[in-house]
C-alpha cells in the first residue's frame, strides 16, 4: 500500500520537488526552537533551557570602553556629509581590533563571541551607518568568517593576521545583475586551465552589484561558477559554485565605481573581471574547496542572518525608543508634554515594547550560534522581521519627532535611520522573498518531524523508509488535530507549562494552541498544496507571519524569565504576547480566507467565523499602550538597565547628547514646575509656561534661588533641544556643493 502510494505521490509531484543547491540549504544548519512550533506540541521548558548569553568581563569592556570612545571620536554628521570615514577613525580602529573581532586570539584578532559582535553593531549602527560597514562587514559572511571555518592553515596564517589587523579590508561579491535573492543563479565564471608554468590557474570573468565596501576593499571573496573542461582539479568538468580570493588590482579587475545607497551613502559598489587570472590556490579553502562555496555560503548564512541586519535593525529601534520617548518629555504643546498626550503616547508604547521583544530575540538567537546551532530559519525570520519592525519603528519616530525629524542637518536624530531603512529590508535576501519562499518554504520541510525523511524516502524510491516515514506523519497528523480541537474548546487550558511567572502563564497556554494549529495546517499544506508551494508566495507567507510571530513572542518570554521576571517590566510583556498573539491570529484568518479547493470552501465558511469568535488574542489596548509609554518618558534603575550599551555621548552640544541632557534637566526641574503650577492655580502667579516663571516664582517664595536657577537651565536646555539646525544660503549651498565635490572626487 505505501509502495504505491509513494509511486503515486511521484507521479503528481505531490511534495515539492527539490534541486541540489536546495537540498544542500536545507541539509545546512540545525533545527532549533522552531522545529517545537512544527511538532505541534513545544515543550517549553526544554525551550526556556535554552542559554540566554551575557558579554564576557572582557567584551562588555570593550563596549565601555573602544566602542564608546570611537563613537564619541567619529562625527556622524560629518562622515554622513563627506561619505568617508576619515583616516584617523580607520587607523584607531585598526589598532583597537574592530576588524578582527571575528578573528580567533591566536591569529591576533579578538575572538568574540557572536553575541558580542551582534552587540558591538547594534550600538555602532545608529551612530552612523557608513561607519557601521567598516564593523559588520570584516565580521560577518566574508573572507575572515570563511577562512576560520574552511581556510586552508596556509591561508589562515596568512590572512587572518592581516585581516585583524586592518591591512586587508575584506568584500564579499555574491550579488549579479540576474542573481539576488537566487543567489544560486549567479553566472560568475572562472575556468580552470594549465598556465604557462605548468600549474592549474583560474580564468575569471564576472559583473557583481551592490557589494559592501566593494570599492574600498583590497582582498574580495569571490562567488563564481567553476568550469573544469580538463579536469585539472579532480572535481569533475563542472565543480560548480566556489569561493575565490582575489587582492585588489590584479589584472582586469574594475573595482572603485559606486553606487549610491538610500540614506546614507556606505561604500558599495560593483566589481567587474575581464579575464581575471589568479593561482587555483586561491580557492577559498584550497584546490579540495573546488565546487564547496554553495554548501559554504549556506551554512555560514544559517547562523549569520542572526548577526548583522537584526543587530542593526535592534540597535537602531532600541535608540529610536529611547530617544523617541525623550523626546515626548522635553517637547511641549498647549500646555504639557507632548508624550502625555494619548495620541503621542501611543505609538511610543509600541516603540518600548518592540524593543524590548526584538532584543530578547537577539540575545537569545546569538546565543544559539554561540552554543553551535545555526537555525536557518530562525535566522531568516530575525532578519526579515526585525529589518521590517524597526523600518516601522522609524515611521512612529518620525510621527512623533515630526518637524524635528524632517529637517536635516547634525540635530536630527532619526532623519538618516529614517532614509536608510530600505537597506535593510533589501540586503542577505529581500524580506518579501525571505517571508514568501523562504521562511516556510524552508521550516515546512527541515523543521517537520518527518516531512524531509518522507522526501527522501520518495526521491530514493525507498518505499520500506516512506512507509516508515508516513507512519509518523500521519500519526502526527491526527495527535496535532485532536490537540487543536482540545485546545480550542478549551483555550489551551491543558497545555503543559513549566515553572514560569503565574501571570505569564497564559501566554505560554495559548502559544502552544496556536502551535498545535499551525502544524496541523503545515500538513494541509503539505497534502493539499504539496508541490505548488514555491508558487502560493501570499500563502506560504502568512505561514512565516504565523510562525515570526510565535517566535517572537516567546523571545519575549524568555528574556522576561532570563532577566529575572522584572515586574516592572509586565507591562512590555504583555503589550509584546498581545501583539505577538493577534499577528498570528492574523496569520491563520489569512491561512482559511485563502486556502483553496474544496477545503478552502469549508474553512471559510464553516471555520473562518469560528476562528473569529474564538480568538486567539486582540490587540493592545489603549491603557497598555500608554503604560508601555512611561517606560522611556522616565528616568530611573528601569530605563538605566534597558537602555544599556545604548551609545549616550556625553557632548550635550548636539544630536542626542543635547537631547538626553535636557531630558535630564527636565526631569530634574519637573517637581519644581509642578509647585509652578500649583501657584498659578492660586493666582500667585501669572498665565504662560511653568518653566518661563522661575524668576517670578522665586520673587514670591514658591522657589528659591538655587532652584530657580535650575528651573531655568532646565528650560533653556529644552528649548535648545527642539530647535532644528539652521544655515546661512551660503552654508546651504556650500553643503550641496561639497557634497557634489565629494562625489567627483571619489569617481575620479
Amino acid at each position: 500500500m505505501f509502495e504505491k502510494l509513494m509511486h503515486w505521490m511521484q507521479a503528481n509531484n505531490v511534495l515539492p520537488r527539490i534541486s541540489d543547491t536546495e537540498r544542500q540549504a536545507l541539509e545546512a544548519g540545525d533545527v532549533w526552537i522552531d522545529g517545537e512550533f512544527f511538532s505541534g506540541h513545544p515543550d517549553f521548558k526544554r525551550m526556556l533551557d535554552s542559554r540566554y548569553g551575557q558579554l564576557s568581563a572582557e567584551e562588555q569592556a570593550f563596549m565601555d570602553g573602544p566602542v564608546n570612545e570611537l563613537l564619541s571620536r567619529a562625527d556622524c554628521n560629518e562622515i554622513a556629509l563627506s561619505r568617508r570615514v576619515p583616516d584617523d577613525i580607520i587607523d584607531f580602529m585598526a589598532v583597537q581590533g574592530f576588524f578582527g573581532l571575528i578573528i580567533p586570539k591566536a591569529y591576533g584578532g579578538k575572538g568574540f563571541s557572536t553575541l558580542a559582535r551582534s552587540a558591538v553593531m547594534a550600538k555602532v549602527t545608529p551612530h552612523s551607518a557608513i561607519l557601521s560597514t567598516y564593523v559588520v562587514i570584516p565580521n560577518t559572511l566574508g573572507a575572515a568568517e570563511l577562512l576560520v571555518e574552511y581556510g586552508t592553515d596556509d591561508q589562515k596564517d596568512h590572512y587572518l593576521p592581516r585581516l585583524a589587523r586592518g591591512e586587508y579590508l575584506p568584500c564579499f561579491g555574491l550579488t549579479e545583475p540576474t542573481a539576488g535573492s537566487d543567489a544560486a543563479s549567479i553566472t560568475a565564471d572562472a575556468e580552470a586551465f594549465r598556465d604557462d608554468n605548468g600549474d592549474v590557474s583560474l580564468r575569471l570573468n564576472f559583473a557583481k552589484r551592490y557589494i559592501t565596501l566593494g570599492p574600498v576593499a583590497n582582498i574580495i571573496s569571490l562567488a563564481c561558477r567553476l568550469r573544469d573542461p580538463d579536469n585539472l582539479l579532480g572535481k569533475g568538468e563542472a565543480p560548480g559554485i566556489t569561493v575565490v580570493l582575489i587582492h585588489a588590482g590584479t589584472p582586469g579587475l574594475k573595482q572603485g565605481d559606486r553606487h549610491e545607497p538610500i540614506g546614507e551613502a556606505f561604500p558599495n559598489g560593483p566589481l567587474i573581471g575581464e579575464n581575471v587570472v589568479v593561482n587555483a590556490d586561491n580557492i577559498l579553502g584550497g584546490r579540495d574547496q573546488a565546487g564547496g562555496g554553495w554548501r559554504m555560503l549556506m551554512e555560514s548564512l544559517a547562523g549569520g542572518r542572526m548577526v548583522s541586519l537584526p543587530a542593526s535593525a535592534v540597535g537602531g529601534m532600541r535608540t529610536v525608543a529611547a530617544a523617541t520617548g525623550a523626546y515626548s518629555m522635553v517637547r511641549q504643546q498647549f500646555g504639557l508634554a507632548i508624550g502625555r498626550m494619548e495620541g503621542v503616547a501611543t505609538p511610543i508604547g509600541r516603540l518600548n515594547a518592540l524593543a524590548y521583544m526584538t532584543e530578547g530575540a537577539r540575545v537569545l538567537g546569538c546565543s544559539a550560534v554561540d552554543d553551535g546551532i545555526n537555525p536557518p530559519v530562525v535566522s531568516g525570520v530575525l532578519k526579515a522581521y526585525t529589518t521590517e519592525l524597526a523600518r516601522q519603528c522609524a515611521t512612529d519616530a518620525m510621527d512623533v519627532f515630526s518637524g524635528a525629524g524632517v529637517m536635516q542637518g547634525p540635530n536630527n536624530i532619526i532623519g538618516r535611520g529614517y532614509c536608510s531603512a530600505p537597506v535593510a529590508i533589501t540586503v542577505e535576501g529581500a524580506n518579501i522573498m525571505t517571508r514568501t519562499l523562504m521562511v516556510f518554504g524552508q521550516g515546512a520541510i527541515r523543521c517537520h518531524p518527518h516531512a524531509l525523511d518522507v522526501v527522501h524516502a520518495v526521491e530514493n524510491d525507498d518505499s520500506a523508509a516512506f512507509a516508515k516515514g508516513m507512519r509518523g506523519w500521519i500519526g502526527h497528523f491526527f495527535a496535532n488535530m485532536g490537540r487543536t480541537l482540545g485546545h480550542g474548546l478549551t483555550r489551551g487550558l491543558f497545555v503543559r507549562v513549566p515553572d514560569v511567572d503565574k501571570a505569564t502563564r497564559r501566554y505560554y497556554k495559548k502559544l502552544g494552541w496556536a502551535a498545535s494549529r499551525f502544524a496541523l495546517f503545515t500538513d494541509l499544506a503539505l497534502f493539499f498544496v504539496g508541490g505548488k508551494l514555491k508558487m502560493r508566495g501570499n500563502l506560504t507567507g502568512r505561514y512565516a507571519d504565523a510562525l515570526a510571530w510565535m517566535l517572537m513572542g516567546f523571545s519575549t518570554l524568555k528574556r522576561y524569565e532570563a532577566e529575572g521576571r522584572q515586574p516592572e517590566d509586565r507591562v512590555l510583556v504583555d503589550y509584546a504576547l498581545r501583539l505577538s498573539l493577534a499577528r498570528v491570529q492574523d496569520a491563520f484568518e489569512g491561512i482559511y480566507e485563502n486556502f483553496e479547493g474544496p477545503l478552502g470552501t469549508v474553512l471559510r465558511w464553516v471555520a473562518l467565523p469560528l476562528l473569529r469568535v474564538n480568538r486567539l488574542a486582540r490587540l493592545p489596548d489603549d491603557r497598555l499602550a500608554v503604560a508601555c509609554a512611561g517606560v522611556s518618558q522616565r528616568l530611573d534603575a528601569q530605563s538605566e538597565r534597558l537602555n544599556a550599551d545604548i551609545f549616550m555621548p556625553e557632548n550635550s552640544q548636539s544630536g542626542v547628547g543635547r537631547l538626553f541632557d535636557a531630558f535630564h534637566r527636565v526631569s530634574e526641574a519637573a517637581p519644581l514646575v509642578e509647585r509652578i503650577k500649583a501657584a498659578q492655580k492660586e493666582n500667585r502667579l501669572p498665565a504662560g509656561d511653568p518653566d518661563s516663571l522661575a524668576d517670578a516664582a522665586r520673587d514670591v517664595g514658591v522657589l528659591d534661588g538655587e532652584e530657580a536657577a535650575l528651573v531655568t537651565a532646565a528650560r533653556q536646555a529644552r528649548l535648545a533641544a527642539i530647535d532644528v539646525d539652521v544655515f546661512t544660503d551660503a552654508q546651504f549651498f556650500d553643503r550641496a556643493q561639497q557634497s557634489t565635490a565629494d562625489d567627483r572626487r571619489q569617481a575620479a
